[in-house]
């Protein structure tokens, strides 16, 4: 090689030469020209990162070309194949072999493949032995050249060769030192010129002609070599034959689908066509297939050549994929719905009809199992007993009808073979072992399917997916709204709302058909007085000579006196009986002469057996999530009491977890969800660590007839814009042992002879003492934080504050004293509750403020109201506790309207806490008969104080 100087004439050359061991490669050159233009003996093997100032001669395909052949030249070779550098010698002289070459040379005739469509027009040579690239100039063929197999077979041998036309002469290549330059594509160098084919072709077909005339095939091993390469030859190129027939055919196609049927792994299906007697499997890409016919009789060969219409052929195979299966390979594997993979045979039984109208013949692999292939199908229809549904079910498969209750066991157990009267093997559908698992759960199988009613909301989910008669009653029930209107009580004092009325109903309609339901409305929507409506109906429709007519109502302490005080509101004529205390009656003789008995979950657990003996006509459990644990001693004293009908009242049914909702509905309907081991197994755990979406509907679909729920944005346009509410408190018992003592010193202090001389000394006092007096009644810790026991107060705000925060609502409290905020932020740390919080001292209102607004955790806002009653615009909230009533209403009702103002958008709920019996209570009277005055003139507790009479003093502290 002789270096070239860029700026000297020049041209790049394209060099076709043989590697001693690659085989034959391209070599881009740049050769110096002469002077009269001829090429000159100077050149340059170029790379892509040597051509340098040759660039700007180059166009953009020799750029590419460069680029491509850089990819097969010997040491860009040797590198991929061997990581470790070596010399070429050594490669060559000890990696390099057979193998190999077979290795390296396909991919080596890729690239070549490449360059060869790109060099039309190029300067092309064949390279000298001694390596000068421009020795002898070839050209590429014009037009493709076409190829015809010969064979003559004879008595003694058949002998085979090709024979070349080009431009329709025949072109001749034998013993013309020509060359196979490509094997993949043929590629043909004779004399200078570079032919190439109209179809694909082995150059390994053509090569052991390049020096003979014919290959000869001797009789005893023909048969063979017809089956193997003539058979071929014949699909995919054209041959001419002597001594034996090719026999075209073009036929009709029939596609046929095969199930392969895998009983413990995946049964897929494969597709075939059949033209005539022949069949082939879907995904070829020769249009022709051979079969190849011997008549043993008359020693001759026929060549069955098929025309295959593969635009038809792959337009079958769309179809199917369009119908839900997926191809693996060249089989369907799976079939794929909307709720996931469903089984082939759920597949073909579903689609046989349709299959069957466009065409199709369905077979299977021959196995030990014969699979029935028919239309699947369940019918059901029920029947209503007194207790029970009486379900009559029949499968149908394919003409085969079997009672449904056959299949109990399979679904149970999970085995999809049901044998079939004469030994076919029928698949269960997949999707009904999820569909009808929990039917045969909870039914009993002695006498037919038995389903007791308070799964209806078993069968009302599996109407939505199986033809189901049943009475249509019983689908009322679950879509509450059109329950028939029940009667309103004569003695009912108020007006229900539209869905409080709707609930009233629901109440009717789950005793008629002997259920028990929860009520889980949001707080602050009236559970209460929906449930004061029934018991009051119940006292107007029972007589006095029912055995049932008293009702029970069991509820936390610090509810009871609330729920006396919403009776004697709403349900004045009911007799209601307080079984609390230590004084209680010690047998039930008495509850007879009652409608109502209200008892709390502490009593009930000590009084169970004597509570047990009497039949009570309602149970009704208040905030019922107290028995959420079912190793509990109060859920185990409850579910053995009696009654008619049972009821459970919670706004948080479900507070931490989905096996709260077990033992109250287990209260309600005994044996809806099972037993609890069941329960958790087949919900619980599902439900909670697998997020199993399915198992949630199903829980969802058994248990959403007994319970109804209403939050506040749904029915956000009955409510009025702010609803006030005083929730009575009672006081502990240490609580009222401790009040009582401080109010007989200030009474005493007060009422004697010194109360008329010093009249504002005594108005100290009586500030001091009614101070005093206040703080025990919120929390005795207020006036010595030493005292250990609780307040009934206290008890009661945390209980509802706990199902505020679990329907993921805003609150905020207010009160007066600090120290009384103090206690609940003491408690909310120790719980580790987040909360903001304002008084007087603290430094960043701003921060307090936007730290409730803008955080959805933090859903408790504490505020003293001398620091927050004015000047705060809190709309995020809507709940507002008043834990302590001020003594001018107006100061109250500027704390409301923190939240109860312009912006807000939703329902405001209210709930001022007064501690029973205590000066609170009698503050609320005098601000009633001092309301034009306090409205007007009292803007601090002294002039309230200054207000009072003698008379009023002694109320306060009688």
């Amino acid at each position: 090689m002789r270096q070239v100087n860029s700026k000297l004439p020049f041209k790049l050359v394209y060099s076709l030469g043989q590697h001693p061991y690659l085989g034959y490669l391209i070599e881009p050159h740049i050769v110096r020209l002469n002077a009269n233009g001829a090429y000159s003996l100077s050149y340059k093997r170029i790379f892509t990162n040597t051509i340098g100032d040759f660039a700007p001669a180059l166009d953009e395909t020799d750029h590419d070309l460069i680029k491509l052949l850089d990819e097969i030249e010997q040491t860009h070779i040797i590198k991929t194949f061997n990581k470790k550098a070596i010399r070429p010698v050594d490669f060559f002289g000890k990696v390099f072999d057979d193998k190999v070459y077979d290795r390296i040379r396909p991919k080596i005739e890729q690239k070549i493949l490449k360059a060869l469509k790109k060099l039309r027009g190029k300067p092309l040579f064949l390279m000298s032995k001694d390596g000068y690239p421009a020795d002898q100039e070839i050209h590429i063929a014009d037009e493709p050249t076409s190829i015809l197999f010969h064979f003559r077979r004879n008595e003694s041998e058949t002998r085979y060769f090709p024979t070349l036309k080009y431009k329709g002469n025949r072109l001749d290549f034998m013993y013309k030192e020509a060359q196979v330059i490509v094997n993949k594509e043929a590629w043909l160098l004779v004399e200078n010129t570079l032919y190439y084919f109209d179809q694909e072709i082995d150059g390994k077909k053509l090569s052991p002609f390049l020096n003979k005339r014919f290959i000869s095939v001797a009789r005893n091993t023909e048969k063979r070599y017809f089956e193997t390469f003539v058979s071929g030859l014949i699909e995919k190129h054209h041959v001419y034959a002597e001594g034996f027939d090719i026999k075209t055919h073009k036929e009709n196609a029939t596609p046929v689908l095969k199930l392969f049927y895998v009983p413990s792994g995946q049964s897929f299906l494969q597709l075939s066509f059949m033209y005539g007697p022949y069949e082939f499997s879907a995904g070829t890409e020769h249009p022709v297939t051979v079969r190849l016919a011997y008549n043993e009789e008359t020693d001759s060969y026929v060549f069955h050549r098929i025309r295959r219409s593969l635009t038809w052929e792959k337009k079958q195979g769309v179809f199917l994929e369009e119908s839900g299966l997926r191809k693996k390979d060249l089989l369907f594997a799976n079939y794929i719905t909307e709720g996931g993979h469903q089984s082939i045979v759920d597949w073909l039984n579903s689609n046989q009809a349709l299959l069957l109208d466009k065409g199709f013949i369905i077979t299977q692999a021959k196995s030990d199992r014969n699979i029935l292939i028919g239309k699947t199908s369940l019918e059901m229809a029920v029947e209503e007993g007194n207790d029970w549904f009486d379900i009559q079910a029949v499968a149908h498969f394919g003409p085969y009808e079997i009672p449904f209750i056959a299949l109990r066991d399979h679904i149970l157990n999970k085995n999809k073979e049901f044998t079939l009267p004469n030994g076919e093997i029928a698949i269960i559908p997949e999707e009904w072992f999820s569909q009808y698992e929990h039917l045969f759960l909870f039914t009993t199988s002695q006498h037919g399917l038995k389903l007791n009613k308070t799964h209806i909301g078993l069968l009302y989910e599996i109407s939505e997916h199986t033809a189901l008669s049943f009475h249509r009653k019983l689908e009322q029930l679950l879509n509450f709204n059109s329950i028939a209107e029940t009667r309103m009580p004569r003695g009912f004092r108020g007006e229900l709302r539209p869905y409080q009325y709707a609930g009233y109903n629901w109440f009717h309609f789950l005793q008629e058909y002997k259920f028990g339901g929860c009520l889980a409305d949001d707080m602050g929507l009236g559970k209460t007085v929906q449930t004061l409506a029934l018991l009051q109906q119940q006292k107007e429709y029972l007589k006095e000579s029912d055995y049932a007519k008293t009702s029970l109502l069991i509820l936390p302490t610090s509810l009871l006196y609330n729920w006396q005080k919403e009776a004697e509101k709403f349900a004045p004529q009911l007799r209601i009986h307080l079984h609390t205390g230590s004084s209680r009656l010690k047998d039930t003789f008495g509850f007879s002469h009652f409608d109502l008995v209200i008892s709390t979950y502490g009593v009930v657990r000590s009084d169970v057996e004597m509570l047990n003996k009497f039949f009570f006509n309602y149970i009704i459990l208040d905030e019922s999530q107290h028995i959420k644990n079912p190793t509990s001693k109060s859920f185990k004293a409850i579910k053995v009491l009696k009654s008619k009908y049972k009821l459970a009242l919670s706004g948080t049914p479900i507070e931490n977890s989905v096996g709260d909702i077990w033992s109250q509905m287990h209260f309600a309907n005994p044996g809806l969800l099972g037993s609890y081991t069941y329960f958790q197994k087949e919900f619980v755990i599902p439900i909670e660590r697998k997020k199993d979406e399915e198992k949630a509907a199903r829980l969802q679909a058994i248990i959403k007839p007994f319970i109804l729920r209403r939050t506040k944005d749904q029915v956000a346009k009955e409510l009025p814009p702010k609803t006030e509410q005083t929730v009575y408190c009672e006081m502990t018992e240490e609580q009222t042992k401790l009040y009582e003592r401080i109010k007989s010193e200030y009474r005493n202090a007060l009422l004697d002879n010194q109360f008329q001389q010093n009249k504002k000394g005594n108005q100290i006092m009586l500030l001091q003492g009614l101070t005093k007096l206040r703080q025990v009644a919120n929390h005795p810790a207020m006036v010595n934080e030493d005292e250990g026991f609780s307040s009934g107060k206290f008890d009661t705000v945390v209980e509802m504050l706990q199902s505020i925060i679990a329907e993921h609502h805003k609150v905020l409290i207010f009160s007066q004293f600090v120290k009384h905020l103090q206690v609940f932020r003491d408690y909310f740390d120790r719980e580790k509750i987040t909360y903001a919080y304002l008084d007087g001292s603290t430094k960043n209102r701003a921060d307090a403020v936007n730290t409730f607004k803008e955080k959805e955790n933090i859903q408790i806002f504490l505020i003293s109201i001398k620091a927050g009653g004015v000047g705060l615009n809190l709309t995020e909230a809507d709940y507002v506790f008043i834990l302590d009533p001020w003594w001018n209403p107006a100061v109250e009702q500027q704390a409301i309207d923190r939240s109860h103002r312009i912006g807000q958008t939703k329902n405001v709920f209210i709930y001022k806490f007064i501690s029973k019996d205590t000066v609170e209570e009698k503050i609320l009277a005098l601000q009633g008969h001092k309301r034009a005055l306090s409205s007007t003139l009292i803007t601090t507790e002294e002039s309230f104080i200054k207000s009072l009479s003698p008379e009023d003093i002694q109320e306060l502290l009688r």
